[in-house]
This record gives structure tokens, C-alpha cells and sequence, in this order.
């Protein structure tokens, strides 16, 4: 009986199985590396870069969730930081391996659904999430939560790219409720201020703004940047 809900991680499952996009659909996404997405490029994000020369953060043990093909988990290497860079596409981590390779950098690349990590509690000086987070179900957002609360050290830092609500990269106007009213997230999650604001309200804001555009580091817009810190 494959299909029969016993616990509440098999409903979890049952939506996944109806929202999330499989491994294979990644896998294809990454397959073409010359198709013009702007973030193939192979550039840390613009406030990435401006959190470390603002003294924001320093180097540290860093979990990166959705890694792509690595541009910003080199960055955070190159920067002295011990890298650990997820993400669901093999693919995507064979370009990273590749890329770390040329850069001479040490990054713990692992293929893995976020939610089987195997984390030691308070084991990462920053948690970091390029473009992840929208593509989160509503109802794997408590997990989701939780796994970054228990990965961060006391005082460590959370930080977060993810789409404007209706910004020029997409960004779906939809409710939680209404996600599971259409059976799908669109392409990706848009959000506004107050709705970050209240999902990470158990964290300290240290700053919520959008990115800047610029050619020196991957600045685009449409997106909005934060950072916050465990209490």
C-alpha cells in the first residue's frame, strides 16, 4: 500500500509528490550549461561579497542549501570559510567540482534532498540560501525553518536571496492556501517584507533590502537579500 498516509512525514511526502520539481527536472536544468540563465554565471551574490567587506560576517563553517553550480560556496572558500554546498542536482555539482578544480578551493560538495541532512546541532557559523528558499512548499517551511535554527551555532547568521513578489525574475503572488488551490508554485515564491519579516520572526534582522544591480558580483533585480541571526 505505497500510497497509504500512516504519518504525518508520509503527508508530507503525498504534497511533495504533487509540488516539488523531481530530481530529474534539475538535473535537465543544469545539463545546458550555455543557455543564458544570469546566475550561471560564476559570481558571488552582490551582498554576499558586501556582508564580508562590511565585517558582517568573517570566515567560518558555512552550510549552503541549493548550491548550484558553486559560485557563491567558492566564494565563501576563497573568503578561508569550510564550506558544506547541497544541493538536489548532480548535474549542478559536477559543474561546482569543476569550477572549485580551477579555482584551487576545498569545497564538500553533497548531493542530497535538504530535508535527509544529517546535521549536528549548532555545527555552522552561517547558514546561506541563493535562490532555495522560494522554491519551498508551504508546508515543508516549519522542516525548513527547523533545519537551519539546529544547524546555526548560537549567534550565527542566516542569509537569503529569494524572489520580489511580482519582481522582474518572476516571483508568484500567491497565498500559502492558494499554492495548494492551484497545485503549483508557479515557477517560484514571490515575497513581500511583511511576509519574510513574520516567517523568520524568531530570528534577529540584522538587514532586509533588495539587490543591488551590478556587474562586479551577481546583482540583479528582482530579488530580495537578508540576513538574520540565531538568538
Amino acid at each position: 500500500m505505497p500510497e497509504t498516509i500512516t504519518t504525518y512525514e508520509d503527508v508530507l511526502n503525498m504534497l511533495d509528490s504533487f509540488l516539488r520539481e523531481p530530481t530529474a527536472f534539475w538535473n535537465g536544468f543544469y545539463e545546458d550549461r550555455e543557455k543564458g540563465i544570469p546566475f550561471f554565471e560564476n559570481l558571488p551574490d552582490e551582498n554576499l561579497v558586501a556582508y564580508f567587506e562590511r565585517g558582517l560576517l568573517d570566515p567560518g563553517k558555512v552550510l549552503e542549501l541549493g548550491c548550484g553550480p558553486g559560485r557563491n560556496a567558492i566564494y565563501l572558500a576563497q573568503k578561508g570559510c569550510s564550506v558544506d554546498a547541497v544541493d538536489l542536482s548532480q548535474e549542478a555539482l559536477t559543474w561546482g567540482k569543476e569550477r572549485a578544480q580551477e579555482k584551487n578551493v576545498q569545497v564538500n560538495f553533497i548531493q542530497s534532498n535538504m530535508f535527509d541532512l544529517k546535521i549536528e546541532e549548532a555545527e555552522y557559523d552561517l547558514v546561506y540560501d541563493s535562490g532555495c528558499f522560494h522554491h519551498i512548499a508551504p508546508h515543508r517551511r516549519i522542516h525548513y525553518l527547523e533545519t537551519v535554527n539546529k544547524a546555526l551555532k548560537p549567534g550565527g547568521a542566516y542569509s537569503i536571496t529569494c524572489f520580489v513578489e511580482g519582481g522582474e525574475l518572476g516571483g508568484a503572488a500567491l497565498s500559502d492556501y492558494e499554492v495548494y488551490r492551484q497545485g503549483s508554485l508557479m515557477g517560484g515564491l514571490g515575497f513581500t517584507e511583511e511576509k519574510l519579516r513574520t516567517i523568520f520572526k524568531e530570528f534577529e534582522l540584522v538587514e532586509l533590502r533588495k539587490m543591488k544591480k551590478t556587474d562586479k558580483a551577481f546583482g540583479v533585480k528582482g530579488l530580495w537579500t537578508g540576513m538574520f541571526k540565531k538568538r
